[in-house]
């Protein structure tokens, strides 16, 4: 978002914690314009020294974070009264409107999560903080919400409003602080664009009587830089479109038997895979947690590491925490670009048989469904790439 405003000749002073600096230096395609601000982030009782963002501690400290996160407030207002700028972006700060206003700036609630999550969990018809929340309510969409389609399993429902309702730091919960969020901006900001999330986007805009703004899908620029030697010769040996890739980001941690049950349900389906993912809950490597004999069994074709819209590549979806949950849902079913991997109703869980149903029903040349999904996500992938000017009309 940096980049995009800059490019169009805005000044950014961006402010983040100091450790976390030198992983985004190198994204600054606009020096000039875009000066990085290290914020020492104070620390809170509890939680593990040097951790400055939620991906270096587990999900249950979160509100630690969040907590030293608040504590930041007298550093960054010293720094605004210095700069004066015209408008602060910000996300999970809910001081931040209160801050900016008592100094004359505009705010703008540049939301992480993405639209159709907060419509269906935050709306202020729901009035969490009056009634409070529970699986029940969240069974279904709030009233009026867009898409009627969208409805959770209880035990996604359950997931959710013990998240949504649990305490994030400072003393105030995760619904309470994107509540205040919303509510005191200036002005709703989603990286998304009116053709993908315009009705859920007008439903947040219209509930909390805000301006919405659209800075539009952050496309990756294509890869310049030539794939290593050894990689290219491996991918090499198999068909155009054919290999799976699996990987859920580094703060998904999976418990052992799913882990397990993904691997096996890859190796089902008979095609190529690479999968990149965490080691799961107790193990302290990817390979210690391979199902025995895996390894000799998918030689050659199964590569299992520890460390997609613009691609060419399928969308099978397994939703794990948090918006992935609605935001896999409207993938799957509102814009038919993806399929949903099956999971049990009352556990949540998968087994390797599902895993294989999703990738085969996408991958199978035969399939109706893949026929069909693979065109609307060849429309949308038209589309994305047009390099619309997304952030001409955004400030």
């Amino acid at each position: 978002m940096a980049n995009k405003l800059a490019q169009r000749g805005h000044k950014i002073s961006f402010f983040l914690p100091a450790k976390t600096l030198g992983k985004v230096e190198a994204f600054n395609r606009y020096p000039d314009l875009i000066t990085f601000i290290p914020i020492i982030v104070p620390h809170v009782e509890g939680l593990l020294i040097g951790a400055e963002t939620t991906n270096d501690v587990p999900f249950p400290l979160h509100p630690l974070i969040m907590s030293a996160m608040d504590r930041t407030e007298p550093d960054i207002e010293a720094y605004l009264r210095e700069l004066k700028p015209h408008f602060v972006f910000f996300d999970f700060t809910c001081w931040m409107p209160t801050l900016t206003r008592k100094l004359g700036i505009k705010s703008v609630l540049y939301c992480t999560i993405s639209s159709g999550t907060i419509g269906y969990l935050l709306s202020p018809t729901r009035k969490i903080l009056e009634r409070g929340l529970t699986g029940l309510h969240l069974l279904k969409p709030p009233k009026g919400f867009p898409s009627s389609s969208t409805k959770l399993h209880m035990f996604e429902a359950q997931r959710l409003a013990a998240v949504t309702t649990m305490d994030y730091g400072s003393g105030i919960s995760f619904a309470e602080r994107h509540l205040r969020s919303f509510s005191d901006c200036d002005a709703i900001g989603f990286k998304t664009c009116k053709e993908i999330e315009g009705p859920y986007c007008e439903y947040i805009g219209n509930q909390f009587e805000k301006p919405m703004l659209y800075a539009g899908p952050v496309v990756p620029e294509p890869q310049k830089m030539v794939l290593e030697e050894r990689r290219e010769k491996l991918l090499s040996n198999f068909e155009a479109n054919t290999l799976i890739f699996c990987a859920f980001g580094s703060e998904c941690v999976l418990k052992n038997d799913q882990f397990q049950e993904l691997v096996l349900g890859l190796e089902l389906t008979g095609l190529p895979f690479l999968v990149a993912l965490e080691p799961p809950m107790g193990a302290q490597t990817i390979e210690s947690a391979l199902p025995e004999g895996f390894q000799e069994r998918v030689n050659g074709r199964g590569f299992v590491y520890g460390e997609a819209m613009v691609n060419d590549c399928q969308l099978v979806l397994v939703p794990h925490v948090g918006d992935q949950i609605i935001n896999a849902r409207l993938m799957a079913e509102d814009l038919r670009i993806g399929v949903e991997v099956e999971k049990g109703e009352e556990d949540g869980l998968f087994t390797k048989d599902d895993v294989n149903k999703a990738v085969k029903a996408l991958m199978d040349d035969n399939s109706e469904l893949g026929k069909e999904i693979r065109a609307d996500l060849a429309k949308w992938k038209e589309f994305l790439l047009a390099r619309i000017p997304w952030c001409k009309g955004f400030l």
